[in-house]
């Protein structure tokens, strides 16, 4: 399962993999499978505290987080069918996580949740992430600051212009506005 953002080009690329591996939050593992409790797709909640492995990502990965189920897909939808053992799961988080302690405890519980059998991203896998270890905000986290900038350097569109009144502005956002600054009509 692909982790937290992807991005096109790879503002992290220069981040360093520590020779230690990465650290695995037991708080955080707790707190997540208590919020499990009772969640029918959270097939291999019972055993994915012992078989998980955390490793770091390449630097040169586009994403933050990963989780790899070490069986095939034919036997992982076996063993999801039967609500049986999941054999060992990886989780890779990429070091420069290291930067940002709650943006790393975010990124692992959302890999976790995946780990633990809620393999698509819902509205039901953000809720539970959010509630474990919320996301910090774009001014709170430098590493997300750093991933924005990145993308919209590497971006076509610097700017946007409403079509109803002219008026130009600077792109500062990943996403596109859905409402002129000047005028607020649609775009």
């Amino acid at each position: 399962m692909d982790g937290v953002r992807k991005t096109e080009s790879i503002p992290l690329a220069e981040t360093p993999i520590p020779s230690h591996q990465p650290h695995l939050p037991i708080d955080l593992v707790q707190s997540a499978l208590q919020s499990l409790s009772g969640v029918t797709d959270a097939v291999f909640r019972p055993w994915i505290s012992e078989r998980i492995t955390l490793i770091w990502l390449e630097n040169e990965s586009k994403r933050l987080g990963m989780t790899r189920f070490e069986e095939g897909p034919n036997e992982l939808a076996r063993r999801r069918r039967l609500r049986i053992d999941p054999g060992e799961v990886t989780i890779g988080l990429h070091p420069a996580l290291l930067e940002d302690e709650r943006l790393y405890n975010h990124t692992f519980v959302h890999e976790f949740l995946h780990a633990a059998g809620l393999t698509a991203h819902s509205a039901q896998h953000d809720e539970l992430t959010q509630s474990v270890a919320p996301s910090p905000s774009m001014k709170e986290s430098l590493l997300l600051q750093r991933i924005r900038d990145s993308v919209l350097g590497d971006s076509h569109i610097q700017q946007w212009k409403c079509n109803h009144c002219g008026y130009e502005w600077k792109r500062t956002t990943v996403r596109r506005p859905t409402r002129c600054h000047k005028c607020a009509r649609p775009l």
